[in-house]
């Protein structure tokens, strides 16, 4: 059983002294912030158990500000990582005291996305949410926004023009990734697939013209077969798979540009053999490690969430102490990449 951390152990991580640390923990005067934030991060580093305490005690004159999270898919892995990584990053603020009230949808129907919107309505400062481009989240964004509270589109864009920021993937340039992967991966030219969850995810419309553009303009020997519509739902991207393999003996290459994933993965695992083919999905989950190890996907393009949540936190601070910008904008985060040759494969 490993030994739990002393305060000893607390200061000489935070670079400071066994007083210092003292000083935190019991809440007296004459501490700067700085150093009780710089003893707050090493308490958590090495897992020191007071840490909450001296959260409680940084963030006790802070104001609070309650992020509304509007995630899909509440038992899939990837958003549950979302939903824990945005946890974290709350945690972590010093400036404020961050609440996360986070909501999950199960059908991802523009009805039930703009009701949740709505819900959130009196309830929190600010809302983050994934979800698709359609009018009546625009109008629930609309409304929202009336009422004085900034809307974030996470992961794919929607309600431009109306919501506070983009957060993300350049999207265009992540299915240009893609392509190139593919066309740099694959042994000759061939048929090349793509599937998306449906016409109205922006950032899959905008992967699949990026995908397009560079298969056009710097691989044409490649043909592109008809995007096909999985839906987000495992089995019938695995029943579509197993039919562009049966049919297409020359299949060099295919992209799961959203979910649904699994079922590509699984079809490719039964019906080809390790590095036949050119397989590229988005984001890390268990099944994609696995695909990589066992070599039937080639190349994962993964969000950078931590990033987009810390970023996103700073921005609802500005929007609290500032105001809502007047133009929305956007921000473009790099995808990561990973590969069967990538560090935590080993």
């Amino acid at each position: 059983m490993s030994r739990r951390p002393t305060i000893a152990d607390l200061a000489r991580a935070a670079g400071v002294s066994t007083a210092t640390v003292d000083r935190v923990l019991n809440g007296r005067q004459n501490v700067r912030e700085e150093t009780v934030r710089r003893v707050h991060q090493a308490a958590g580093e090495i897992g020191y158990h007071g840490a909450n305490v001296i959260r409680q005690r940084m963030l006790a004159d802070k104001a609070e500000l309650r992020l509304g999270l509007l995630l899909q898919k509440p038992r899939h892995a990837f958003y549950q990582d979302v939903q824990a990584i945005f946890e974290t990053q709350a945690r972590a603020c010093t400036q404020r005291r961050i609440e996360i009230m986070t909501r999950f949808t199960e059908t991802g129907q523009p009805g039930e996305i703009s009701d949740i919107l709505r819900g959130f309505r009196g309830r929190v400062h600010a809302v983050a949410a994934t979800g698709i481009d359609h009018h009546l989240v625009t109008q629930a964004v609309q409304e929202l926004r009336g009422a004085g509270v900034p809307v974030y589109s996470l992961l794919s864009d929607f309600a431009q023009g109306v919501r506070e920021n983009y957060l993300g993937t350049n999207n265009l340039k992540v299915g240009r990734i893609a392509g190139w992967f593919i066309a740099g991966l694959s042994k000759r030219p061939g048929k090349v697939a793509l599937f998306i969850g449906g016409s109205r995810y922006h950032g899959h419309e905008l992967r699949e013209t990026g995908f397009r553009s560079f298969f056009r303009q710097s691989a044409p020997a490649f043909q592109l077969l008809d995007t096909q519509i999985n839906l987000e739902t495992r089995q019938l991207t695995y029943e579509a798979t197993v039919n562009l393999l049966s049919r297409h003996d020359d299949l060099v290459g295919l992209y799961c540009a959203g979910g649904g994933m699994e079922g590509a993965i699984e079809a490719v695992r039964e019906l080809r053999k390790p590095g036949d083919m050119v397989l590229i999905v988005n984001e890390l989950t268990p099944e994609s490690r696995a695909g990589l190890q066992d070599q039937t996907l080639s190349v994962v393009l993964s969000t950078p969430v931590q990033q987009i949540a810390d970023d996103l936190i700073g921005m609802i601070i500005a929007a609290s102490d500032k105001g809502m910008a007047e133009t929305p904008g956007q921000r473009f985060f790099p995808p990561q990449v990973w590969t069967p040759e990538s560090e935590f494969m080993r």
